[in-house]
């Protein structure tokens, strides 16, 4: 029998490491993974093949999912409405960061919008509602948690009502993050005549080519013409104290004007693979989006069908063309040795960089995997801010000019396995709002000092080190 056991284990293992090694892409996580796979006789393997494998390689999962998408978004890159709206830049900086985008993303830059910084649940879901209220044709709706509660509770009055009025509504939710979203509750929804599907939903089937990739995108579009997308999930935790963290904090914007095209597109190309329904692409669709404001907004998405880490790379590109200061806040800030190593290169070429995390995450081992990485930065002169309480925005500033705000977390698994989508705000008014926002919270009494954090417990690094062990593999 120990003999069967071993031969099993050697064959497991071996077959594990040397699929490590054809199909690895960084080192650090090949390293990871094989270290993972010896130490754990079966269950590293089988972690390994559920999470591990980068499936686009493989011929199943590239025909049948990543190609399709692909080819998608590059039969449909440009779309009508909003098209004369481009904007043209002819500072170096913003269009090379724009350049970037549209050839990653396939999205343009927009002029002409108005944008409204959404900073509490309460005003996000109010503007959001108060939308929903006015819609005349359609409303489409995305988000990776759908939890029930009273925020459920009144987009289903809403919707009730919108659909008597003829309004089409489409809903779209990660069947991971809105696990408890099913039977009885999606059924309500479909009852009224929502049509509501869950992305890469999770079945017998194909549960090893859809478990580790999530969509995590927060989008909701009403008639073409308004646009909201943020960090905000409908959840009750964003409206009061129902967890040990509080009320959760976020930040989410409301576009109107000619970039809401870009995410009815990505909401489109969601939507046509998860609900297998006709394609939304007729003109009604897509109106002719009259310039409402003064801002130049750009839509980037990314996720396994890009071509590229486009998230990865709209972070990396905004480090680089920093000349001034750089501001990032963000509760998962495990961004891996390239972009840290870029924040080191900025900061000792006399970038003021600062960084903004909770002190507490939801996630433990999240936690001490970011903390593990505040040594170096504190080393060369990166300021580093612990908020007391728990905020979930996604955000990053560079030189009070340009701004992201999104759903992309500064993480391997909003970089390669998450669908992500952030809005690009190329706006010294958007910029300077909200890094005032974010200056509340850098204050001296929750500023991390690298002497007093070096003095921190040797268990804590210890911690700290065995989750950096695993945070190639979030």
């Amino acid at each position: 029998m120990n003999t069967i056991f071993w031969l099993a284990y050697l064959s497991v293992t071996l077959w594990s490491i040397v699929n490590i090694i054809f199909n690895g892409s960084r080192a650090t996580k090949m390293v990871s993974w094989s270290l993972s796979v010896i130490i754990l006789p079966f269950i590293g393997p089988l972690l390994y093949y559920l999470f591990g494998i980068n499936r686009r390689k493989f011929k199943l999962f590239k025909l049948k999912q990543t190609e399709k998408r692909r080819l998608y978004s590059e039969t449909y890159k440009e779309l009508k409405g909003g098209e004369q709206s481009v904007h043209r830049f002819n500072d170096y900086k913003e269009d090379k960061l724009a350049s970037l985008i549209r050839k990653n993303s396939y999205f343009a830059p927009y002029e002409g919008n108005d944008i409204t910084l959404l900073n509490s649940g309460e005003e996000a879901f109010d503007a959001i509602f108060k939308a929903i209220e006015e819609a005349k044709e359609f409303i489409h709706l995305q988000y990776y948690i759908l939890e029930e509660g009273m925020l459920l509770d009144r987009f289903y009055e809403l919707f009730q009502k919108k659909v008597k009025e003829g309004v089409e509504i489409r809903m779209l939710y990660d069947s991971l993050g809105s696990n408890s979203l099913r039977g009885k509750v999606v059924k309500r929804f479909k009852d009224i005549g929502v049509k509501a599907f869950p992305t890469m939903p999770i079945r017998f089937g194909n549960l090893l080519f859809t478990l580790n990739y999530r969509n995590h995108r927060k989008i909701v579009v009403v008639d073409g013409k308004i646009g909201f997308t943020g960090g905000f999930n409908v959840s009750d935790k964003y409206m009061k104290d129902v967890s040990e963290l509080g009320i959760w904090q976020d930040l989410h914007i409301r576009i109107a004007g000619p970039a809401v095209n870009s995410l009815q597109r990505v909401f489109v190309k969601d939507y046509h693979f998860a609900g297998k329904e006709e394609l939304l692409l007729q003109d009604r669709y897509f109106p002719k989006v009259e310039p409402t404001g003064d801002t130049i907004a750009q839509i980037i998405s990314s996720g396994p069908d890009s071509r590229y880490p486009a998230i990865m790379q709209q972070y990396l590109a905004m480090i680089n063309i920093a000349t001034n200061n750089i501001c990032i806040a963000n509760p998962y800030f495990i961004p891996g040795e390239p972009v840290l190593e870029a924040l080191r290169i900025a900061a000792l070429s006399g970038v003021k960089v600062t960084l903004l995390t909770p002190r507490k995450s939801d996630s433990l081992l999240a936690q001490y995997s970011m903390f593990s990485t505040f040594d170096s930065l504190l080393e060369v002169g990166v300021n580093i801010y612990l908020r007391p309480d728990f905020s979930h925005s996604k955000v990053i500033i560079i030189d009070t000019e340009i701004v992201s705000v999104g759903s992309g977390n500064f993480d391997y698994r909003s970089f390669e396995h998450n669908f992500e989508t952030n809005a690009i705000l190329y706006d010294q008014d958007k910029a300077t709002q909200i890094e005032e926002l974010f200056l509340r919270h850098c204050t001296d009494d929750v500023k991390l000092e690298l002497e007093a954090f070096r003095k921190r417990s040797p268990f804590s690094k210890f911690l700290e080190g065995l989750a950096k062990f695993f945070s190639p593999l979030l």
